[in-house]
């Protein structure tokens, strides 16, 4: 996710700031123009409030290359330009431009900001040193995970957070209610978020920032181009090398149009962002990830830094240290599927009954491989690999076998690494 975020815009809110809820009791937005967008007051009727699918700043310049546009996580977003399986294997060789602007960026602060959010996140944030990243996760009071995230140390007591675009105003409401007043809440709403992935993204980049190359996976630093604030990380949700870069919405479109200038830059849209990250076996939140998965399900252990498993104070902590010394009873894992068809999410793992004992959550046609994968949850005696096992889609039977995650080995810059 992006990096430190020095000199940009930030919209700051108190973190006990109004909550707005539909019906259910679940937290909203109120659509744009709305007396309560403007006001502050929410206007309930006894229907559900209206939600507006929303556009980002760089909506007309998506359109203008040819993308075919779809609902996603709220906004109009790009699914596609020349094709997912060419803009796939594109950036696999070369570099892909992603707009991923939809995602939220956020800034905590104040004193003791590390400990609040440890009271909330499982990982060692006051251990995390400058311009440093930790991916961690936003857990409920049983140790479900509420969303992944990624977490910037800025310095001086801020943090900076990359969460999910679809669940982005449910974190930033559980933030405000669960934070101590003291602690300050920015939402970047006026900063676009670029991804710039593949193995000659960093080429690319570096023609434009050339500070940029001197990072390492996981870092983050404060740069310019062209006189642009641009918060750097390298990082990102494919398992290539490659940037995220948080940019002013509206300078976004001339670092675009810059990027894409390059010529191992290509755009690339939403459908093989999605294969990328599931040959790379990352989770996506609401498919994979959910408030009834726990990290040891999701098999996201590294998330539970070594000094929190061992003094605890993250929700859920009693259930999640009780599922490493036992095992959950489901795990996350991945599928090579056999024969050519896909299976999708919501695809049964039955046993040889034919009784259901776990779930697809993420499935598809692997380009790389040339073949189909799938990440499933089941049961933990079946989670080790070389175990076969039997999927039930639309009445059809599939024979799969448990593969070791990633399907596509990372090719992460490391620090220290040969």
């Amino acid at each position: 996710m992006a990096g430190a975020t020095e000199g940009v815009s930030q919209a700051a809110c108190p973190v006990k700031a109004l909550r707005f809820r539909d019906r259910g009791g679940r937290p909203c937005v109120p659509a744009r123009g709305t007396a309560a967008a403007r006001h502050g007051v929410p206007e309930l009727s006894d229907a559900d409030p209206i939600f507006e699918t929303s556009t980002l700043p760089l909506d007309a310049w998506h359109r203008a290359l040819g993308a075919r546009m779809v609902p996603f996580a709220g906004y109009h977003m790009p699914i596609q330009y020349d094709g997912i399986m060419a803009e796939h294997l594109w950036t696999r060789s070369h570099a892909g431009l992603f707009d991923v602007s939809h995602m939220g960026q956020l800034v905590v602060s104040g004193s003791g900001a590390a400990e609040a959010l440890e009271t909330l996140l499982p990982g060692d944030i006051g251990g995390l040193g400058q311009n440093r990243i930790r991916y961690s996760l936003l857990l409920n009071e049983s140790g479900g995970i509420l969303d992944d995230l990624m977490v910037t140390n800025l310095g001086d007591g801020r943090f900076y957070l990359v969460v999910n675009g679809a669940t982005k105003w449910d974190d930033i409401a559980h933030l405000r209610e669960h934070l101590p007043d003291e602690i300050v809440l920015n939402h970047l709403e006026d900063q676009a978020l670029l991804a710039v992935q593949g193995p000659e993204a960093v080429a690319a980049v570096a023609r434009l920032v050339p500070q940029a190359a001197d990072l390492f996976f996981m870092e983050a630093a404060a740069l310019s181009w062209n006189g642009v604030p641009l918060g750097i990380s390298r990082s990102g949700y494919t398992g290539e090398d490659g940037f995220e870069i948080s940019v002013p919405a509206a300078h976004v479109e001339a670092l675009a149009e810059a990027l894409c200038a390059e010529p191992e830059v290509k755009p690339i849209g939403l459908g093989a962002r999605d294969s990328l990250r599931l040959e790379a076996g990352l989770p996506l939140y609401g498919h994979d990830l959910d408030p009834e998965t726990t990290p040891v399900m999701a098999d996201l252990g590294f998330a539970l830094s070594k000094r929190r498993r061992e003094q605890g104070g993250f929700p859920g902590h009693a259930r999640i240290m009780l599922e490493c010394e036992q095992g959950p009873v489901l795990k996350r894992v991945g599928l090579l599927v056999e024969g050519r068809q896909p299976v999708r999410e919501g695809a049964e793992v039955v046993d040889a009954d034919g009784s259901e004992v776990g779930r697809v959550t993420s499935g598809g046609f692997s380009p790389s491989l040339e073949g189909p994968i799938a990440m499933a949850y089941v049961p933990a005696a079946a989670a080790l690999p070389g175990a076969r096992v039997r999927l039930t889609q639309r009445a059809k039977i599939f024979d799969a076998v448990v593969t070791p995650m990633p399907f596509v080995p990372h090719r992460y810059h490391r620090r220290g690494a040969a």
